[in-house]
């Protein structure tokens, strides 16, 4: 990459259904706003990525991440909590993507301080137009915190 280049936006998709990370992989890289994808299947994986800890030692910081709400040992709340309570982590964006559509749920994923709230649609096209749109926005429109 030359001078001027952007670096590719950094995306840690949270997620434990393989269907809808496949999914989200492939709306994210049908769009041209070059990325890197890194997926973690459960909440507790996701904070290891985040502290770059146990498997995770390597793990670059992303510059969003796409967060399920519903996941085994360490759920979407629970990491929406940890992640704006800390200190180094809490500037980095979180889009909840979800199936509920809950108000329990949008509520609370605001008050834990999510950046946006998205509820997954059924239909594959819809589902397609949704992850294309919020790549868009966080990729092209929004201006995002530098890494550190």
């Amino acid at each position: 990459m030359g001078p001027g280049t952007p670096s590719p936006v950094r995306i840690l998709v949270v997620d434990d259904d393989p269907g809808d990370v496949l999914m989200i992989e492939e709306a994210l890289e049908d769009s041209d706003v070059e990325k890197v994808i890194d997926v973690v299947n459960d909440g507790q994986e996701a904070m290891e990525f985040l502290r770059r800890r146990g498997r995770h030692t390597a793990a670059r910081r992303p510059d969003m991440i796409l967060l399920d709400l519903n996941m085994p040992r360490m759920d979407g709340r629970q990491v929406l909590g940890e992640v704006k309570q800390d200190e180094d982590l809490r500037t980095i964006p979180i889009v909840v993507l979800t199936t509920s559509n809950a108000d329990t749920d949008i509520v609370g994923s605001y008050t834990l301080q999510a950046n946006a709230y998205v509820t997954k649609p059924i239909d594959l096209d819809d589902f397609n137009n949704v992850v294309r749109r919020i790549d868009e926005f966080f990729g092209r429109v929004v201006v995002l915190p530098k890494r550190r």
